[in-house]
């Protein structure tokens, strides 16, 4: 399989709708006031089988896949939602990759996911006592 072949939306959608169209989206099913766990549903289970095996791999090889996971886990969370959680990711980063038509940069997805690290190429604001 391989994803544009799966998933031509692929770098054309936002992250939210290429993650309800490969079925990793979390979905209500709500009803007046009963509100319950949300679930994911539908979607193209090809391209979530795919991920699914790929996001099993990166949790332990990927090392942002892997912090993310782990910081999940620490949190008391289902393996199942960090599965999940981990498949939307890459999705998201796939998406990315594909819409910029940049190759994987381990560089650049650290930065992504650091909010300290984020700040480092701007340059710094002096404060100037008044």
């Amino acid at each position: 399989m391989t994803a544009p072949g799966e998933l031509p939306e692929l770098g054309t959608r936002s992250e939210t709708s290429n993650a309800a169209l490969v079925g990793v989206a979390p979905m209500n099913r709500d009803s007046g006031k009963q509100r319950g766990q949300r679930h994911i549903t539908g979607g193209r289970a090809s391209v979530r089988k795919v991920l699914y095996m790929a996001a099993l791999t990166a949790r332990s090889y990927n090392p942002i896949i892997k912090a993310f996971a782990k910081r999940l886990s620490a949190a008391g969370k289902p393996f199942k939602v960090v599965m999940t959680a981990c498949m939307r990711k890459l999705l998201t980063m796939l998406n990315t990759m594909v819409r910029d038509a940049q190759p994987w940069n381990p560089e650049h997805a650290k930065c992504q996911n650091n909010p300290e690290r984020q700040n480092e190429n701007q340059p710094q604001k002096s404060v100037q006592p008044a």
